[in-house]
Protein backbone atom coordinates (compact mmCIF):
# COMPACT_ATOMS: atom_id res chain seq x y z
CA UNK A 1 0.00 0.00 0.00
CA UNK A 2 1.42 3.16 -1.18
CA UNK A 3 -0.06 7.05 -0.65
CA UNK A 4 -1.32 8.69 -3.65
CA UNK A 5 -0.63 12.44 -4.69
CA UNK A 6 -3.80 13.80 -2.73
CA UNK A 7 -2.51 12.07 0.32
CA UNK A 8 -5.00 9.34 -0.19
CA UNK A 9 -4.08 5.68 0.23
CA UNK A 10 -3.72 3.59 -2.67
CA UNK A 11 -3.31 -0.61 -3.19
CA UNK A 12 -0.67 -2.27 -5.69
CA UNK A 13 -2.15 -5.18 -7.72
CA UNK A 14 -0.39 -7.47 -5.66
CA UNK A 15 -2.77 -6.05 -2.39
CA UNK A 16 -5.72 -6.35 -4.46
CA UNK A 17 -5.37 -9.47 -5.23
CA UNK A 18 -4.54 -10.98 -2.48
CA UNK A 19 -8.13 -9.38 -1.87
CA UNK A 20 -9.58 -10.95 -4.20
CA UNK A 21 -8.14 -14.23 -3.76
CA UNK A 22 -9.35 -13.93 0.03
CA UNK A 23 -12.87 -12.90 -1.26
CA UNK A 24 -12.69 -16.03 -3.42
CA UNK A 25 -12.02 -18.46 -0.35
CA UNK A 26 -14.18 -16.60 1.89
CA UNK A 27 -17.41 -17.23 -0.65
CA UNK A 28 -15.93 -20.88 -1.54
CA UNK A 29 -15.79 -21.98 2.11
CA UNK A 30 -19.44 -20.05 2.75
CA UNK A 31 -20.32 -22.67 0.34
CA UNK A 32 -18.68 -25.60 1.34
CA UNK A 33 -20.39 -25.03 4.50
CA UNK A 34 -23.92 -24.45 3.16
CA UNK A 35 -23.76 -27.69 0.93
CA UNK A 36 -22.18 -29.53 3.85
CA UNK A 37 -25.69 -28.66 5.86
CA UNK A 38 -27.56 -29.73 3.41
CA UNK A 39 -25.36 -33.23 3.40
CA UNK A 40 -25.52 -33.32 7.09
CA UNK A 41 -29.45 -33.19 7.16
CA UNK A 42 -29.91 -35.42 3.98
CA UNK A 43 -32.26 -32.82 2.17
CA UNK A 44 -31.92 -29.57 -0.13
CA UNK A 45 -33.28 -26.85 2.70
CA UNK A 46 -33.00 -23.91 0.17
CA UNK A 47 -34.40 -25.51 -2.74
CA UNK A 48 -30.93 -24.62 -5.07
CA UNK A 49 -30.46 -26.56 -7.68
CA UNK A 50 -26.75 -26.96 -7.09
CA UNK A 51 -27.12 -28.79 -3.98
CA UNK A 52 -25.23 -32.11 -3.91
CA UNK A 53 -28.21 -33.46 -1.98
CA UNK A 54 -29.85 -33.71 -5.81
CA UNK A 55 -27.27 -35.38 -6.66
CA UNK A 56 -27.05 -38.08 -3.45
CA UNK A 57 -28.86 -37.89 -0.41
CA UNK A 58 -26.38 -39.67 1.92
CA UNK A 59 -24.49 -37.45 4.88
CA UNK A 60 -21.13 -36.00 4.04
CA UNK A 61 -17.12 -37.93 5.09
CA UNK A 62 -16.94 -41.66 4.45
CA UNK A 63 -19.43 -42.94 6.75
CA UNK A 64 -22.25 -40.82 4.92
CA UNK A 65 -23.56 -44.04 3.21
CA UNK A 66 -24.45 -45.71 6.22
CA UNK A 67 -27.81 -46.88 6.45
CA UNK A 68 -29.24 -44.33 9.46
CA UNK A 69 -31.75 -46.00 12.31
CA UNK A 70 -35.17 -44.64 13.14
CA UNK A 71 -34.38 -41.32 15.06
CA UNK A 72 -35.45 -40.95 18.75
CA UNK A 73 -38.10 -37.93 19.88
CA UNK A 74 -34.82 -36.34 20.66
CA UNK A 75 -33.24 -37.13 17.51
CA UNK A 76 -36.27 -36.13 15.84
CA UNK A 77 -36.48 -32.71 17.85
CA UNK A 78 -32.96 -32.17 17.24
CA UNK A 79 -32.87 -32.60 13.81
CA UNK A 80 -35.79 -30.09 13.20
CA UNK A 81 -33.91 -27.33 15.49
CA UNK A 82 -30.73 -27.71 13.17
CA UNK A 83 -32.77 -28.01 9.89
CA UNK A 84 -34.87 -24.10 11.03
CA UNK A 85 -31.57 -22.98 12.54
CA UNK A 86 -29.52 -23.73 9.40
CA UNK A 87 -31.69 -22.31 7.28
CA UNK A 88 -31.81 -18.99 8.56
CA UNK A 89 -28.26 -18.88 7.94
CA UNK A 90 -26.74 -21.01 10.92
CA UNK A 91 -27.95 -18.41 13.52
CA UNK A 92 -25.98 -18.80 16.48
CA UNK A 93 -27.45 -21.39 19.54
CA UNK A 94 -27.58 -18.07 21.95
CA UNK A 95 -29.78 -16.11 19.42
CA UNK A 96 -31.88 -19.11 18.62
CA UNK A 97 -32.91 -19.59 21.75
CA UNK A 98 -33.64 -16.48 22.83
CA UNK A 99 -36.32 -16.34 19.97
CA UNK A 100 -37.43 -19.16 21.40
CA UNK A 101 -37.95 -17.66 24.75
CA UNK A 102 -39.92 -14.35 23.25
CA UNK A 103 -42.04 -17.29 21.20
CA UNK A 104 -43.45 -19.05 24.25
CA UNK A 105 -43.78 -15.87 25.76
CA UNK A 106 -45.72 -14.17 22.81
CA UNK A 107 -49.64 -15.44 23.12
CA UNK A 108 -50.68 -17.79 20.37
CA UNK A 109 -49.15 -20.70 18.92
CA UNK A 110 -45.59 -20.83 19.68
CA UNK A 111 -44.26 -22.65 16.94
CA UNK A 112 -45.98 -20.00 14.81
CA UNK A 113 -44.45 -17.17 17.28
CA UNK A 114 -41.21 -18.81 16.23
CA UNK A 115 -41.80 -18.32 12.41
CA UNK A 116 -42.91 -14.93 12.84
CA UNK A 117 -40.45 -13.76 14.66
CA UNK A 118 -37.07 -15.20 12.13
CA UNK A 119 -39.26 -13.73 9.34
CA UNK A 120 -38.72 -10.20 10.37
CA UNK A 121 -35.02 -10.87 10.62
CA UNK A 122 -33.62 -8.33 8.06
CA UNK A 123 -31.60 -10.63 6.54
CA UNK A 124 -34.64 -12.92 5.75
CA UNK A 125 -36.55 -9.81 4.53
CA UNK A 126 -33.63 -9.11 2.00
CA UNK A 127 -33.93 -12.72 0.91
CA UNK A 128 -37.75 -12.88 0.51
CA UNK A 129 -37.34 -9.59 -1.72
CA UNK A 130 -34.91 -11.45 -3.91
CA UNK A 131 -32.34 -8.59 -3.49
CA UNK A 132 -29.88 -10.89 -3.11
CA UNK A 133 -29.33 -14.92 -4.32
CA UNK A 134 -29.21 -16.68 -0.43
CA UNK A 135 -30.15 -16.04 2.86
CA UNK A 136 -26.44 -15.95 3.68
CA UNK A 137 -25.08 -13.40 1.01
CA UNK A 138 -28.55 -11.64 2.71
CA UNK A 139 -26.59 -11.35 6.06
CA UNK A 140 -23.36 -10.09 4.47
CA UNK A 141 -25.45 -7.43 2.40
CA UNK A 142 -26.84 -6.28 5.46
CA UNK A 143 -23.50 -6.14 7.30
CA UNK A 144 -21.85 -3.89 4.50
CA UNK A 145 -24.50 -1.21 4.81
CA UNK A 146 -26.66 -1.92 1.28
CA UNK A 147 -29.76 -1.58 3.20
CA UNK A 148 -32.20 1.12 4.79
CA UNK A 149 -34.98 0.41 6.24
CA UNK A 150 -37.85 3.87 6.74
CA UNK A 151 -34.88 5.70 4.93
CA UNK A 152 -32.42 4.82 7.60
CA UNK A 153 -29.09 2.80 7.26
CA UNK A 154 -29.38 -0.67 9.34
CA UNK A 155 -26.67 -3.02 9.01
CA UNK A 156 -27.51 -5.59 11.79
CA UNK A 157 -28.64 -8.94 10.30
CA UNK A 158 -30.82 -9.62 13.33
CA UNK A 159 -33.05 -6.33 12.95
CA UNK A 160 -36.25 -7.23 13.55
CA UNK A 161 -38.94 -5.54 11.56
CA UNK A 162 -42.07 -4.48 12.08
CA UNK A 163 -45.24 -4.43 10.05
CA UNK A 164 -45.41 -1.18 7.76
CA UNK A 165 -41.43 -1.18 7.74
CA UNK A 166 -40.38 -0.51 4.32
CA UNK A 167 -36.46 -2.05 3.56
CA UNK A 168 -34.57 -0.53 0.78
CA UNK A 169 -31.54 -1.13 -1.47
CA UNK A 170 -29.62 1.69 -0.82
CA UNK A 171 -29.14 3.99 -4.13
CA UNK A 172 -25.74 3.17 -5.23
CA UNK A 173 -26.17 -0.75 -4.69
CA UNK A 174 -29.77 -0.73 -6.99
CA UNK A 175 -27.70 -1.56 -9.82
CA UNK A 176 -25.00 -4.13 -8.23
CA UNK A 177 -24.96 -6.85 -10.86
CA UNK A 178 -25.70 -9.57 -8.16
CA UNK A 179 -28.85 -7.62 -6.85
CA UNK A 180 -30.17 -7.68 -10.55
CA UNK A 181 -29.20 -11.34 -10.76
CA UNK A 182 -31.04 -12.62 -8.68
CA UNK A 183 -34.39 -10.22 -8.70
CA UNK A 184 -34.21 -11.97 -12.65
CA UNK A 185 -34.16 -15.33 -11.26
CA UNK A 186 -37.12 -17.93 -11.60
CA UNK A 187 -36.51 -20.68 -8.84
CA UNK A 188 -37.92 -18.11 -5.83
CA UNK A 189 -41.10 -16.08 -6.13
CA UNK A 190 -41.93 -13.52 -3.27
CA UNK A 191 -44.59 -14.39 -0.53
CA UNK A 192 -47.66 -12.54 -0.63
CA UNK A 193 -46.90 -11.23 2.89
CA UNK A 194 -44.81 -8.47 1.16
CA UNK A 195 -45.40 -5.70 -1.50
CA UNK A 196 -41.99 -5.58 -3.06
CA UNK A 197 -41.41 -2.82 -6.41
CA UNK A 198 -38.25 -4.13 -7.96
CA UNK A 199 -38.11 -1.10 -10.11
CA UNK A 200 -37.85 1.20 -7.05
CA UNK A 201 -35.77 -2.30 -4.87
CA UNK A 202 -37.98 -1.86 -2.27
CA UNK A 203 -40.22 -4.04 -0.03
CA UNK A 204 -43.16 -3.42 2.33
CA UNK A 205 -43.81 -6.08 4.99
CA UNK A 206 -47.44 -6.19 4.98
CA UNK A 207 -48.24 -8.47 7.89
CA UNK A 208 -46.46 -11.29 10.11
CA UNK A 209 -46.80 -14.78 8.24
CA UNK A 210 -48.25 -17.89 9.54
CA UNK A 211 -45.74 -20.75 9.34
CA UNK A 212 -47.68 -22.36 6.55
CA UNK A 213 -47.53 -19.44 4.16
CA UNK A 214 -43.68 -19.27 4.36
CA UNK A 215 -42.34 -20.83 1.35
CA UNK A 216 -39.90 -23.32 2.69
CA UNK A 217 -38.58 -25.75 0.07
CA UNK A 218 -38.19 -28.52 2.57
CA UNK A 219 -40.92 -29.30 5.70
CA UNK A 220 -40.03 -27.25 8.91
CA UNK A 221 -41.47 -28.18 12.33
CA UNK A 222 -41.16 -25.28 14.53
CA UNK A 223 -43.62 -27.14 17.30
CA UNK A 224 -41.12 -29.65 17.67
CA UNK A 225 -38.54 -27.07 18.03
CA UNK A 226 -40.72 -25.62 20.70
CA UNK A 227 -40.57 -29.51 22.66
CA UNK A 228 -36.99 -29.70 21.91
CA UNK A 229 -36.09 -26.54 23.76
CA UNK A 230 -39.12 -27.88 26.45
CA UNK A 231 -37.46 -30.97 27.42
Amino acid sequence: MGQGLNGSFVFSSHARERGHKRTENTVTKRSEAKYKLDRRLGQNIWGRPKSPVNRREYGPGQHGQRRKGKLSDYGTQLKAKQKLKGYYGNISEKQFRKYYAEAIRMKGDSGDNLIGLLERRLDAVVYRAKFVQTVFAARQFVNHGHIRVNGRRVNIPSYLVKVGDVVEVKDTSKQAVTVLESIALAERDVPEYYEVDHTKMTAKYMRVPHATEVPYPVQMEPNLVIEFYSR
